[in-house]
Formats: C-alpha cells, sequence, structure tokens
C-alpha cells in the first residue's frame, strides 16, 4: 500500500518506475481539432514536455526517454518537417536555464549526427550545458528508429569481429546492448503511448522486452502530471512475473 505521509499519497513511491519512455502522439490531431495548424499542436507538446518532465523527477523517475522525432517523421510534409527541427532548437536553447534549475541532464539516442547542422548543434549544446546535472535524465529520441538501431548494433559488432576485437561466440545480451545508442541507460520499465494508438512504432524494440505497455486516449498536449501519476498506479498494479508464477514472486 503507499506510504500516506508520502508526497503523493496515490502511488506507492517505493514501487516508481526507474525508466519511463513515452511515444508522445496526437499533436497534430489536437490542434486539427481546435482548428490550429499542426505545428502549433507541436508547440503545445512542449508544455506537455516541461510538466511530465518536472512531475516524473518529483515522482523518482530516474530516466525518461521521450520519442521526439523518428526516422520515417522525414516523410511528413517538409513544411513540417521543417518547423518540428526549429522548434526543437528554439525549444533547447529556450529551456537550458529550466533544465538547469530543476538538474535536469539532457541525453540523445538515434542517428543524431544525421539531423540538420543546427538541430545538431544545438542538441550537442544542450547536452554538454546540462551534463553534470543529477535529478533526473531527459532522453530525447531524435531520427530514430529501433530497426536502425539493432542495424547498426549488428554492424558494430560486426567490424569488431572482422578486425579480431570479437570472436561471435562473445556476442551475448550484454555485448550487444554495449553497441546500442542506449548503451549505459536502463531498459524502461514502462511504455506509454498516447492519443489512443496502440502500435510501438519501431520504438526501443530491445529495450521494452519486458515493460509494461500503457495506452491512453489522451492526446499529448493535454498529458500532464495527473496523466503520468494514472500512468504509474496502472503499472503498479500490475504482477511482473519476468517468465515465472505468480507463486514465485
Amino acid at each position: 500500500m503507499p506510504d500516506k505521509t508520502s508526497i503523493h499519497p496515490q502511488i506507492d513511491e517505493t514501487n516508481v518506475p526507474r525508466h519511463i519512455a513515452i511515444i508522445m502522439d496526437g499533436n497534430g490531431r489536437w490542434a486539427k481539432q481546435k482548428g490550429m495548424p499542426r505545428v502549433l499542436g507541436h508547440r503545445s507538446g512542449v508544455k506537455s514536455v516541461r510538466e511530465v518532465t518536472q512531475a516524473a523527477a518529483e515522482l523518482g523517475v530516474r530516466y525518461l526517454t521521450l520519442y521526439a522525432f523518428s526516422t520515417e517523421n522525414w516523410n511528413r510534409p517538409p513544411a513540417e518537417v521543417i518547423a518540428l527541427m526549429n522548434l526543437l532548437v528554439d525549444t533547447i536553447k529556450g529551456e537550458i536555464a529550466e533544465l538547469n534549475k530543476n538538474g535536469v541532464r539532457l541525453l540523445a539516442i538515434g542517428d543524431i549526427e544525421a539531423l540538420p547542422k543546427h538541430t545538431f548543434q544545438a542538441l550537442k549544446e544542450g547536452m554538454e550545458l546540462t551534463k553534470n546535472n543529477t535529478s533526473i535524465n531527459l532522453v530525447l529520441a531524435l531520427n530514430y528508429s529501433a530497426k536502425w538501431e539493432i542495424l547498426h548494433a549488428a554492424r558494430v559488432l560486426a567490424q569488431k569481429a572482422i578486425d579480431g576485437l570479437l570472436q561471435p561466440d562473445e556476442i551475448d545480451e550484454a555485448a550487444f546492448e554495449s553497441a546500442l545508442t542506449t548503451h549505459g541507460i536502463p531498459d524502461p520499465e514502462l511504455l506509454i503511448r498516447t492519443s489512443g494508438e496502440t502500435r510501438i512504432s519501431n520504438f526501443l524494440l530491445w529495450q521494452i522486452a519486458y515493460a509494461e505497455l500503457y495506452f491512453t486516449p489522451v492526446f499529448w498536449p493535454d498529458f500532464g502530471k495527473q496523466e503520468l501519476i494514472k500512468a504509474i498506479q496502472n503499472f503498479q498494479n500490475r504482477e511482473r512475473r519476468f517468465g515465472k508464477t505468480s507463486e514465485q514472486l
């Protein structure tokens, strides 16, 4: 049972996921419902990023990974892609002071070097300026694809084998994980997707092997602290067996 003296009596603070990953979905549909351009939906979604990050840190989450831009998103209308890249730059630059104030360390996964130069540079600067923060790690998945990541890891290990640095029979889970862009980041225990869609959409396919999945109809711009608490409550009401029986737990 949750500790009633807790700051958040709705949840058991001894059983908060160490790592939560979120597929932020529904910005465009949220804007469309309100008769606004899609880009304004993305701008409104930034407020949710800020609120959820602060709430996650307050609740004791150590890693929060947000699916910000997938490799498939390049197929969107060019004007929207440009707007998203510019929004990312503006957001990173505009949030640095707040991130440092709240002890948020910015990290990124994905093929980030293939991002537009100004976007990549802003991201690098943001990570450098927040590298000493210890409250929570905010991981942005940018130009990310789980299939790309797995293929990239396979190529890295294959090259090591060619170079004589690794034998094929030495490739185990630990070796494979060391070649992923998430190396050093614990696997998510909870994956949340907003907007009512019930797909994984090529996100962290290796890492979420044992994650609990939580789908909500709430569009991302409307997803805030209370919605995050609902997701964690749902997580805490599940029995995580990892292949065992209930009696073995």
